[in-house]
């Protein structure tokens, strides 16, 4: 096929809305055969291996974000009943939640003031400037609520959701790990800890690798987690001087 053949097909498919939607399910796709064929490790997650397929097939067609956004929204669209679906899991274990409600909430208060404390700390420790050490404080939350806070909080939201990607692929790795040497067996324990440190990635982990029900424990410690965070963390921040 010769190059002007080449050109006007992609100005015909560059026309439709549903082409950038295509490709992020091509995207997706692909990065998952090639996370397994890698052994499944999640330091290679398939959703940043198809966030880079991405960034180079927009590079390479010169495409700007906004006009690939607007093509492929619906999956964003998406996002928000994907995330209340997580609830139907969780319903199955209801009586379950209401027996561990006060370890729950304990476990997840906690969890966030550790993560934020010891990120901001060690931010500051090693000199990191005041939009930096802003956009690192929630990077254990999913995110969409971490763009929002880091925004919020005068960081940066781009680089807010590199991290939050970032954390949950080296929870994904360290997880089992830790649950091994600190014979963690529990799946529901599992699951709550993995939501909470790994947001999404550790919650997709829960489902695939763990169980349903760590799975939904997993969901309602993402949930928890980012609400708790929105309200938790101005006022740490603020004790930390910035």
């Amino acid at each position: 096929m010769n190059l002007p053949v080449l050109d006007r097909l992609w100005v015909y498919l560059s026309a439709s809305p549903l082409l950038y939607l295509l490709v992020t399910l091509l995207a997706f796709i692909a990065a998952t055969r090639i996370n397994r064929r890698l052994g499944g490790t999640p330091f290679l997650h398939p959703v940043i291996i198809a966030i880079v397929l991405l960034i180079g097939f927009l590079k390479l067609t010169r495409t700007d974000y906004a006009t690939y956004f607007e093509g492929a929204q619906f999956i964003h669209f998406l996002l928000g009943p994907a995330t209340v679906a997580l609830a139907i899991p969780l319903y199955d274990y209801r009586e379950r939640v209401r027996r561990m409600l006060l370890p729950i909430l304990l476990g997840c208060g906690a969890g966030i003031v550790t993560a934020v404390t010891s990120t901001v700390g060690l931010a500051m420790l090693m000199g990191a400037s005041r939009e930096t050490v802003l956009t690192l404080a929630p990077r254990s939350v999913t995110s969409p609520i971490a763009m929002g806070i880091a925004e919020k909080l005068g960081g940066i939201p781009s680089l807010a959701a590199g991290l939050v990607l970032l954390t949950g692929s080296v929870g994904c790795a360290l997880g089992p790990v830790i649950f091994r040497l600190v014979k963690v067996r529990d799946p529901s324990v599992q699951g709550f800890a993995m939501g909470l440190a790994a947001h999404g990635f550790g919650t997709a982990h829960s489902f695939s690798s763990i169980g349903a029900v760590a799975g939904a424990f997993a969901g309602l410690s993402m949930g928890l987690t980012g609400l708790f965070t929105a309200f938790l963390l101005p006022p740490i921040v603020h004790l930390f001087g910035l």
